[in-house]
């Protein structure tokens, strides 16, 4: 695991050159801490000498001597890349490479995955290279024959990746200077940085709390898409990818866009995107050959899958242990880990946990059971409201840019404790997006039947005359319901259930500016992704999620908080055997349905159950989840948590900044304060205003 950094056409010396790649990389030496290098090239594009700066920092956990040192050069000397991330089955991929007699078995310069990946593209290409490995990635690869450089991303967003133009850096107005970064941080060092907050994202942000790829804060900052591929050749010239990325979304949505990755250049362009996989694209697939058997076949073949993924993940040159809640999730990993070292006569898979002393948040005396059940080396830390708050002043540096999830609290303070004693940490994320365990399915599943009853030509109008009626604006449950009336299919339903307060949409003053395209919008208005049906509520949903929520949340959160303190996290969830598989199963393997005629619920991950009751007794796990969160609402209340809210929510400090309306604001406090009533928006703005007094961004 480590970061990297770069740019091309500083326009400056070697000397000013090195110290600029070294304020990028310094930027992220939590994200690597035990190396640092950089490497300087120049490509003529016809009478122009464009200069390439690449920088990394190095995280050692494969290969820890110099021969997995970057930046690297490939064995021809054609290539030159910067990597962050683990290719878990690289030792694979060369003997592939030596099979095809493309590597001679003595020509290895060391163990890395950096090299195996590096001789990987040179011999099949990006997008082929990348469709062979198991891993988390992103990374820069410069052709010194072509004077190109491609990014890349891995499938599911685990691995950041950053990019965009610096206006002010270049010898002129009309060429920038192309940079790309792990930490959109680390551009802000290049000099000549505006930092022009792009306002139209705003909005966005004030309704999920995290500002959606590709979008950053920053208008001409742009995050690279999971799955994605960008090509850029000398002399870099300055390019506005939004009219693209747009199409590209809607075409991969509707399944128009074949995921082939075509490193060709279109003329006269400079540059080209490239999608090489595409959670869509995973789904559909799903849906073409979905899986056959019985649910006890399919329950032993996802244990199989399963188990394989862990194993490839569990193999490491540092010390390597795992995240345990009382969570179906990472109790599963976990149960797989022990039982792979158990196999291997290894000694017992360490697993962390913290608790906390508030009642309803504390999940740590059933972690420890589990532990002791299976057998593993426990570690638990309780955390108290001091431990808490200190951590909240870093948040802001941590994320780079406005991220509301509070729950990055407890992520960050687990991590913490976990690189006391190991490098590498597994966890169980994506269980719930992957396996319909989110109850919003169930509820979406509901609503959207009971819908079905009227016609879909008369919903949007029938919604909009409800929302009108004051026995109806009065009351908050009826409001919503009127507004849930207006969704055209499930993806949009599941949208206006967590966005239905009219005061989100107040908070962030009128950019005016246009309003960007947005993946949601661009989902719901490319066609229907599953013919009509049963399954269609539960499955658009998940998709949204997984597209969305979890690449631009879920990892975010997990892939910051542990770089935060330099450990690395692996997420066996998300390999690419599970994820592929996960789309086949038919929605009965997914969600166990109550019994009729009592109080039973819906409950998802059926089949991910199944397998960890092969591990874990039934009783120990089916209690009542408590979450892993910590009691914001309840603290903003207390000192000294509301001096600083109130200090960051000063009306006029507001006005004065003029990103926000002050008015709306003071109400949604005052709605806290005064009343009770808790909207997680008010954690969006105090982190957003964190942010800005972090970065000085209140140029307004």
């Amino acid at each position: 695991m480590c970061g990297i950094a770069g740019f091309c056409n500083l326009h400056r010396d070697k000397e000013q050159r090195e110290r600029v790649i070294h304020a990028m990389t310094d930027h992220i030496r939590d994200r690597g801490p035990d190396d640092e290098g950089a490497a300087f090239f120049a490509f003529h594009a016809g009478e122009e000498v464009c200069d390439i700066t690449f920088g990394h920092r190095r995280l050692a956990v494969i290969d820890l001597s110099d021969t997995g040192a970057q930046p690297m050069r490939s064995h021809s000397g054609r290539y030159s890349i910067v990597y962050n991330g683990e290719i878990y089955d690289h030792m694979i991929l060369r003997r592939m490479l030596e099979e095809e007699y493309r590597v001679s078995p003595g020509s290895w310069r060391g163990t890395s995955d950096t090299e195996s990946l590096l001789e990987a593209v040179e011999s099949w290409g990006v997008a082929e290279a990348l469709r062979r490995c198991h891993g988390m990635f992103a990374f820069a690869l410069f052709d010194h024959e072509t004077g190109r450089i491609t990014l890349a991303r891995d499938r599911v967003g685990e691995k950041p990746l950053y990019y965009g133009f610096v206006r002010g850096a270049g010898r002129d107005a009309e060429h920038p200077v192309f940079a790309f970064a792990s930490d959109i941080g680390c551009l802000t060092k290049i000099p000549g940085f505006a930092g022009e907050i792009d306002r139209r994202v705003l909005p966005l942000y004030f309704v999920h709390g995290y500002i959606p790829a590709p979008y950053t804060i920053y208008r001409d900052i742009r995050k690279l898409e999971p799955g994605s591929m960008l090509t850029v050749e000398a002399p870099f010239a300055y390019f506005d990818p939004e009219e693209e990325l747009d199409r590209l979304q809607r075409q991969s949505f509707s399944g128009d866009l074949p995921e082939d990755g075509t490193e060709e250049m279109p003329a006269g362009t400079g540059h080209r995107y490239g999608i090489w996989w595409s959670m869509a694209g995973a789904m559909r697939r799903g849906m073409r050959e979905p899986f056959r058997g019985s649910f006890e076949e399919a329950s032993q073949r996802l244990e199989e899958l399963l188990t394989d993924a862990v194993e490839r993940q569990m193999v490491a040159d540092v010390p390597l242990g795992a995240f345990l809640s009382a969570g179906i999730d990472s109790s599963t990993i976990v149960s797989l880990m022990q039982t792979v070292a158990r196999r291997d006569h290894a000694a017992p898979v360490r697993t962390f946990t913290i608790g906390m002393r508030e009642e309803g948040f504390n999940e740590a005396p059933i972690a420890r059971e589990i532990a002791a059940h299976l057998g593993t080396e426990h570690t638990e830390l309780y955390i108290t409201k001091d431990d808490a708050l200190a951590v909240i002043p870093h948040l802001a540096r941590m994320a780079g840019e406005p991220f509301g999830d509070s729950s990055q609290i407890p992520t960050y303070l687990v991590s913490k404790m976990t690189r006391e004693h190991v490098t590498v940490s597994l966890s169980g994320d994506a269980g719930d997006e992957l396996f319909c365990g989110y109850t919003s399915y169930f509820s979406v599943s509901r609503i959207w039947q009971k819908m079905q009853g009227i016609p879909a030509g008369l919903r949007r109008p029938a919604s909009a005359l409800l929302q009108r009626l004051p026995f109806v604006a009065d009351n908050e449950v009826r409001r919503l319901k009127s507004r849930l009336l207006a969704a055209r299919n499930p993806v949009e339903l599941h949208r206006l259930e967590s966005d239905y307060d009219a005061l989100i949409d107040r908070i962030a003053l009128p950019a005016g500016k246009g309003a960007l395209p947005y993946k949601l919008t661009q989902l719901t208005e490319s066609g229907r992704l599953w013919q009509p049906g049963e399954e269609a509520p539960y499955r658009e949903p998940m998709l949204a999620d997984l597209i969305l929520y979890h690449p631009d949340d879920i990892l975010v959160k997990v892939d910051r908080c542990a770089m935060a303190v330099s450990l690395e996290s692996r997420v066996p969830l998300l390999d690419p055997d599970v994820v592929e598989f996960s789309w086949t199963l038919p929605v009965d393997y997914l969600v166990e349905q109550g019994t009729e005629g009592t109080a039973e619920k819906q409950r998802g991950k059926r089949i991910l159950r199944d397998v960890l009751y092969r591990h874990v007794p039934r009783e120990l796990m089916d209690r009542p989840k408590k979450g892993f969160s910590i009691p914001v609402p309840q603290w903003l209340l207390e000192e000294p948590l509301r001096s600083w809210a109130e200090k960051l929510l000063d009306p006029e400090k507001i006005r004065r900044e003029g990103y926000l309306d002050s008015a709306i604001v003071e109400r949604l406090w005052r709605d806290h304060t005064e009343r009770g009533i808790w909207r997680e928006q008010i954690w969006f703005i105090l982190m957003f205003e964190e942010w800005l007094e972090e970065f000085h961004g209140q140029e307004g």
